[in-house]
């Protein structure tokens, strides 16, 4: 990961912000601390950023260990010409923040979110449940309108806290605390094959008993372990799924480039996003 770095410099790179996301957090943990971040309002926008070559690469969220899969993610990396040339997984860490230090009892509202609501659940609904739960779109928004109300507070990074001026009252709030999000580094170039890499692909399948277990039977037998499979409404309006599939190795690995001929003969759809090396935990 930090040779990669190195070989693009301090890149342009397109992430969702604003400034004090989670997302900004993984932008600087890939590229480092010189890099120059263009804060986007959506992941539509993130996408279209590099797509129309304003940023040399884009960081998405793709999964989180609690919530599952980013949905517009998915959507749009069918549609996109970007490859995945990388990955990024951060320790998820939430914290209550607010304009001042006073009783829990003391708030109305608390503004998140929905990912990072959805990871404080339990807590929420021991420690706050008075309070209104409203949806954010993203975390530094949150703080941003919890800065406006001293009834109000917000969950998310302790980089949105600084950045907005907050306290932080309670830290690591998060109900599982092996909570970590998963991002992927999108670019118009493929990865440098490294040994310890991942694929990540997306395939269709024939409505009909054991499809799916026929297009993946092939990773079996070339001995390619799958480490992600996740279903998406293929938008098609006929009950038809995309399937998405994450698994170890290169597809210039002479097994994993095997085993996706096999599949290729046999999916309606197939699509390859890229390979890419494997994040360090």
């Amino acid at each position: 990961m930090t040779s990669g770095r190195d070989l693009q410099g301090s890149p342009l790179v397109a992430y969702l912000g604003p400034a004090g996301t989670f997302s900004e957090m993984a932008m600087v943990k890939y590229f480092g601390s010189s890099v120059t971040g263009i804060a986007c309002g959506s992941i539509d926008e993130v996408f279209q950023k590099v797509e129309a070559t304003l940023a040399a690469h884009a960081v998405v969220p793709i999964e989180n260990s609690t919530e599952g899969g980013i949905g517009r993610t998915m959507d749009l990396l069918v549609a996109t010409p970007l490859k995945i040339c990388g990955e990024v997984v951060l320790r998820v860490r939430q914290n209550l923040m607010a304009t001042s230090a006073q009783a829990l009892t003391a708030f109305s509202t608390v503004y998140s979110h929905p990912q990072s609501f959805g990871q404080c659940a339990k807590w929420l609904a021991t420690n706050l449940p008075q309070a209104e739960r409203i949806p954010a779109a993203s975390n530094a928004e949150a703080a941003r309108l919890a800065l406006k109300d001293a009834a109000s507070c917000a969950i998310g990074p302790a980089l949105a806290a600084e950045r907005y001026g907050l306290k932080i009252l309670l830290p690591d709030i998060e109900d599982d605390p092996r909570n970590m999000t998963r991002f992927l580094v999108l670019g118009t170039k493929a990865a440098v094959r490294t040994g310890k890499d991942h694929t990540s692909l997306v395939m269709s399948a024939q409505n009909r008993p054991g499809a799916v277990l026929d297009l993946i039977s092939p990773f079996a037998r070339h001995a390619v372990s799958m480490t992600r499979i996740e279903s998406r409404p293929a938008r098609t309006g006929h009950w038809e799924y995309l399937f998405f599939i994450d698994i170890d190795g290169h597809q210039n690995d002479e097994p994993v480039k095997q085993a996706l001929a096999e599949v290729s003969q046999k999916a309606p759809f197939l699509k390859v996003f890229g390979s890419y090396p494997a994040a360090p935990l």
